[in-house]
């Protein structure tokens, strides 16, 4: 079992980036298109809508840095530690089921991003490209 997926490691880091960026782009961009409306929810949560262009820039612009494993370590401490400032601002309503259930599926997205965090990218990543390029040229 550990040979099987040890051989398919490279594939499933990179469908794990793409599954916990996923969410972050679409959620990002759909902020663009519903602005006013998101800015309003913030506000209703205590939260400055001023905030909301560094919120779509964390979540679109780190989903897509995670998707193509661009400064994946750095990034996905940024993006653990906004899941979980998310999860306290946004879905600390522990009387509401629904909202105990969304607090609890942030902390586990933010515990993925740590995984990635302590691992790294993979092989299919502009990381690594990146550190395989610096390595040749050093005669690594």
């Amino acid at each position: 079992m550990n040979e099987s997926i040890s051989r398919f490691g490279s594939v499933l880091s990179f469908l794990g980036r793409l599954l916990l960026a996923y969410m972050f782009v679409t959620s990002g961009w759909s902020k663009i298109m519903s602005y006013a409306a998101t800015s309003q929810y913030m506000d209703t949560h205590g939260v400055p809508a001023s905030l909301l262009p560094l919120v779509i820039a964390v979540e679109l612009g780190g989903g897509l840095l995670i998707a193509f494993g661009i400064l994946t370590r750095l990034t996905a401490l940024v993006m653990a530690a906004f899941t979980i400032a998310t999860a306290v601002f946004f879905h600390a309503d522990f009387a509401d089921p629904a909202q105990l259930i969304s607090f609890n599926k942030n902390l586990t997205i933010a515990g993925g991003f740590l995984v990635l965090a302590a691992f790294g990218p993979g092989r299919w990543s502009v990381d690594d490209w990146h550190r395989m390029r610096v390595a040749a040229r050093l005669g690594l």
